[in-house]
């Protein structure tokens, strides 16, 4: 069966929509769509009208707040999730993506608490975990980094950014060997390790 392009997905939800204009959900899906050919103004358009049509729908937040963060608006990333948190409360994704927000501001503290709260309503949240790690490491907790990695890696085995975060870990520990091994895993999964963390494993492993 051939797969259906986002194109074709659009023509047939504008159908449905000319018979039933005040749907939501219908929105919300014309602009995912939109997302999978990278109209990111399409998109926003139609999750902004999702919104006025049906102010209960949590990813369209999400949605938004993704497209805030990929123009480098951190406020707004926030602002969309931390709305669509309020809307469904257990909703991991949201939670999540502030953690995230928190992280890049440097609000360490914040984002741990924002991360775990996500991994709590979903376990196998694979980026909260890592993102988590990456926040343990920068507290200075480097075996609470390596075991959120770890638990990362266990639910994605290509999940590039935690053998990242346990390369760093390891080299904190002065353990070379395994921060070598975790570095090959990294680039297996097609991740980019800065070159100069290599050099330094590399250096220590020599000496």
């Amino acid at each position: 069966m051939n797969k259906i392009s986002p194109e074709d997905e659009i023509q047939r939800l504008e159908d449905r929509l000319k018979e039933n204009p005040d749907c939501g959900i219908t929105h919300y899906n014309i602009g995912v769509n939109y997302l999978a050919l990278r109209n990111m103004e399409k998109a926003k358009d139609y999750f902004k009208e999702a919104i006025k049509k049906d102010q209960d729908i949590a990813e369209a937040y999400v949605q938004l707040g993704g497209i805030a963060m990929n123009e480098g608006d951190l406020d707004g990333c926030f602002s969309y999730n931390d709305m669509a948190s309020k809307i469904r409360h257990r909703f991991a994704v949201p939670h999540g993506n502030m953690g995230f927000v928190h992280l890049q501001k440097n609000n360490i503290d914040k984002a741990i608490a924002s991360l775990k709260r996500a991994i709590s309503f979903d376990p196998q949240f694979v980026q909260a975990h890592a993102t988590l790690g990456s926040a343990c490491l920068m507290q200075g907790d480097v075996d609470g980094c390596i075991a959120h990695s770890k638990k990362a890696i266990e639910l994605e085995p290509k999940f590039g950014p935690a053998y990242n975060n346990m390369v760093l870990a390891y080299m904190e520990k002065n353990d070379n060997e395994e921060a070598k091994k975790c570095f090959e895993k990294a680039k297996e999964t097609g991740y980019e390790v800065a070159t100069e963390v290599l050099k330094e494993v590399e250096e220590k492993l020599s000496s």
